[in-house]
């Protein structure tokens, strides 16, 4: 007979009302971002050029533990949230497995992912500044689609440039963004110099997050009352994100469990930053010890095969430069089908985590990844997106682990989304079309070969 129950529910008045700054309890801060032309670490009045006012206030506070969510905020939130803690039993004895495994849920939006709790937080700022237009880019489409709701409930325009292998893979989620009010572009375009410029070099591309972010801040500044606003990376979207680790972890204390491994995807940053938010802030302060675990796909290897150096944020090299595990900007990964795993770089927090080894990470390749998602399926009933999958893959290896000592550890991992856009990729693993594509130290040491000279 189970004892614990299969879902996990806070009140809505559990809801955390503040965001946890990891930064605040870091000893050692992530470096500074560092103006591209200058060299010298940005300031506050620049970035506003980019940035919402008060995004930009959050993105430099290094210091201040707990942020208050407005209201507004947290009342869209309770339209989705408090989000489920979810105990697999089902996973757990189809693996045979010691371990006892469980995974927050962030699909049930219709966003479908946990995008919407930074994209809603970034157009709340927008509307108070004043603002009519937002842009942003988007690689799997979850951050757009979010976006695109965030500005529809606040009556702002939004314009989304689209990695161009996802635009061409999920027609639906571009139709899903375009029913909310954005018009959506596909990245590279011919409508930006940027763009523009990408295209010629790099005839054919099928797009990176770098790019599309360099056509974004483009748009930004030459509409008149715009700002750019960013799904993943940044520390402000790290905070927003950290809802998702306070509810993991107040949802634990009511069980009375503890976790001894947490896992999470890794592209930017956003989801694993978020769920580990309150937990290695835990670790920082000496008051707990957790085995953490970032997830990336192989063919987008920043943390296991980058360099931690400062690189431009974007491919057209407009944006500032940041210290963070990096491929280079001028990487273009192949287009595999996790696309929101496709950026060139990992958040500063992060990579000043994984450098000082308070979390581990590790590289699967897209077929294993396939594979994990298709047994999570078949056996909790939820299709995962490729995105999330990367964790499940690496949460089942865990498991497996467990198996073979007999240890029973408690794993969970963040189900960032659900794949019911990503058909086209499982009919091509389904199909057994799907390939695994890793790139070789030749294709790194180009990108390693632009990195700027700070």
């Amino acid at each position: 007979m189970n004892t614990t129950p299969y879902k996990t529910y806070l009140s809505e008045s559990e809801l955390p009302s503040a965001w946890y700054n990891i930064r605040a309890d870091m000893k050692k801060k992530p470096a500074p971002l560092l103006n591209p032309q200058t060299k010298a670490p940005v300031t506050a009045e620049e970035l506003e050029h980019v940035f919402c006012r008060e995004c930009v206030r959050q993105e430099m506070d290094d210091t201040t533990p707990y942020i208050p969510i407005p209201e507004p905020i947290r009342d869209f939130y309770k339209m989705y949230r408090p989000s489920p803690l979810v105990r697999a039993y089902f996973l757990e004895r189809a693996l045979e497995t010691p371990a006892k495994i469980y995974y927050k849920f962030e699909g049930n939006n219709t966003s479908g992912s946990h995008k919407l709790n930074s994209a809603i937080a970034q157009a709340y700022y927008a509307k108070e500044q004043g603002l009519d237009d937002l842009t942003t880019e988007t690689g799997a489409g979850q951050w757009g689609t979010a976006l695109s709701m965030a500005c529809a409930f606040f009556g702002l325009k939004c314009h989304v440039y689209m990695v161009k292998c996802s635009y061409e893979q999920k027609p639906f989620r571009r139709e899903v963004m375009r029913t909310y009010g954005a018009d959506v572009t596909p990245s590279p375009s011919m409508t930006t110099e940027i763009g523009r410029r990408i295209n010629a070099e790099f005839p054919g591309t099928t797009g990176s997050l770098g790019c599309a972010i360099s056509e974004a801040v483009e748009a930004a500044i030459k509409l008149p009352n715009a700002r750019y606003v960013l799904g993943s990376v940044l520390n402000q979207v790290c905070l927003h994100q950290s809802v998702i680790g306070l509810e993991t972890q107040a949802a634990f204390r009511k069980l009375g469990v503890k976790p001894d491994v947490i896992i999470g995807c890794a592209g930017g940053g956003s989801n694993l930053s978020g769920l580990i938010a309150p937990f290695i802030g835990e670790k920082l302060r000496g008051e707990e010890d957790y085995r953490i675990i970032a997830v990336e796909p192989a063919s987008c290897p920043s943390l296991t095969r980058g360099r931690y150096a400062y690189d431009y944020c974007d491919t057209g090299k407009v944006c500032p430069l940041q210290k963070m595990y990096t491929l280079g900007a001028g990487y273009i990964p192949p287009p595999n089908h996790a696309g929101g795993l496709r950026y060139h770089g990992m958040s500063a927090t992060l990579s000043e985590l994984y450098d000082q080894k308070q979390i581990e990470a590790c590289a699967v390749e897209q077929t294993s990844v396939f594979k994990a998602a298709t047994l999570f399926a078949r056996t909790e009933g939820t299709l995962p997106a490729p995105e999330s999958s990367h964790a499940i893959r690496a949460t089942i290896d865990e498991a497996l682990r467990c198996k073979e000592t007999g240890k029973e550890e408690t794993i969970v991992f963040g189900l960032t989304g659900t794949g019911y856009f990503d058909m086209m990729a499982y009919q091509r693993f389904n199909d057994g079309q799907m390939n695994d594509v890793i790139p070789a130290d030749a294709d790194l040491a180009a990108g390693f070969a632009q990195l700027p000279v700070v």
